[in-house]
């Protein structure tokens, strides 16, 4: 599976709101993705700061899309849990959204999620995650 049908699967399977958060698919291996999410005012609060549920959603949509990438297809899913950390603000970049599957099972998966400044490296948030496999 290439990085564009990953990025295919995001006009697919995801809602308009989360398309217009502009994701990118920048990376693959299996069972992981990276995404960029573009800097944008949209998607900024006071300070120029990237808010929180911008991450949140990127976060989510870039783990369903390593689990699109472990199963080698889209598989019928449903977040169950996400536990979300703020590390410090990110402002005046891309964010890199980086999302690895740790455990797939037969009706849970698990991962975790790294959003980083795609300019100077630095983490910005990290995310676990527990999904329903349907």
């Amino acid at each position: 599976m290439n990085n564009s049908t990953l990025q295919a699967a995001l006009a697919e399977y995801f809602a308009p709101w989360v398309q217009a958060l502009g994701l990118v698919v920048d990376g693959s291996a299996e069972g992981a993705v990276t995404l960029r999410l573009p800097q944008s005012d949209q998607l900024s609060r006071v300070g120029g700061m990237l808010c929180g549920q911008a991450m949140m959603a990127a976060a989510d949509t870039a783990m369903v899309l390593a689990l699109i990438r472990q199963f080698g297809g889209f598989r019928p899913c449903t977040t169950v849990q996400m536990n979300t950390s703020f590390l410090k603000p990110l402002s005046g970049q891309d964010a890199l959204v980086e999302a690895r599957v740790i455990r797939a099972g037969k009706s849970l998966a698990f991962g975790e999620i790294d959003i980083r400044g795609a300019t100077d490296g630095k983490s910005v948030c990290r995310a676990t995650t527990t999904y329903a496999l349907l």
